[in-house]
This record gives structure tokens, sequence and C-alpha cells, in this order.
């Protein structure tokens, strides 16, 4: 059962998904990915807490390079340079959240739509090198 704080920040982490997919559906529009990046932003912070997410972003390590990155676009997109910020966030992202892929691969082979899309022949061996079918890197 979830509490309302967390129900608030993954609606808020939903909210900054869809205002970032719409501000690149609309030619980078500096508004909607700012206001994407903050919502995503505070979402995962009021999920998973402060403490967390500031643990996540700069305890560890190997995250310093994701958090630079992703933390510099989203400076650059609130400065006014969308594309290049959204570039480096992409990167960042990709950086910070790679551990995360091969679960979320698992699951959406399991989907009934998107399963059979990610077993056809070209998608299946690219599919296969980041989640090898049947391991969970738990």
């Amino acid at each position: 059962m979830m509490d309302d704080k967390t129900k608030i920040g993954i609606g808020l982490t939903f909210f900054g998904v869809i205002f970032t997919v719409l501000g690149v559906v609309f030619f980078f529009d500096q508004g909607l990915l700012s206001l994407g990046n903050l919502l995503f932003l505070s979402g995962v912070a009021v999920t998973i807490g402060g403490r967390r997410t500031f643990n996540f972003f700069f305890k560890r390590k190997r995250n310093y390079k994701g958090t630079a990155f992703f933390l510099g676009g989203l400076l650059l997109v609130l400065y006014g340079w969308a594309l290049l910020g959204m570039i480096l966030e992409s990167y960042g992202f990709v950086l910070l959240f790679s551990d995360f892929f091969p679960t979320v691969l698992i699951f959406l082979r399991r989907i009934p739509v998107i399963g059979p899309i990610l077993n056809l022949p070209g998608v299946k061996s690219v599919v296969n090198k980041i989640a090898p079918k049947g391991s969970l890197p738990v």
C-alpha cells in the first residue's frame, strides 16, 4: 500500500516525463522542458525522500559522471540552450539509470503488445545484449 506522499511523488514524476516529451515534440520548447525537468526531479525526491535522492546522485562514486551530465544539461535547458541541454541530460540519464534497463526490458517482454515487438529479429538481438533472456540483475 502506498502512502499519499508516494502517490504525489509518482504523479509529479509522471507529469515531469509528460512535459519533457511535449517539450521535445514541440521542437525543444524551453518552457515545457524546464517544467518537465523540475517536476521530474521533485517527483523523484518526494517519492524516495530527499536524503536517498541526494545519496543516489552524489554519494555513489560511479554516479558522479552521470550526475554531472544530467544536472549540467538541466542547467543548460534552464539557461535557454534546450537542444544541447537535452543531449547532455539524456546521456546523463542513461549513465545514471543504466542499471535499471535490464529489469525494465524483462518487464516489457511480458506485456502482450510490446513483448512480440521486442522479439522481432532485429530488435531481439539488441534487447538480448542489454537484458539476456530470463536473467534478472538482482
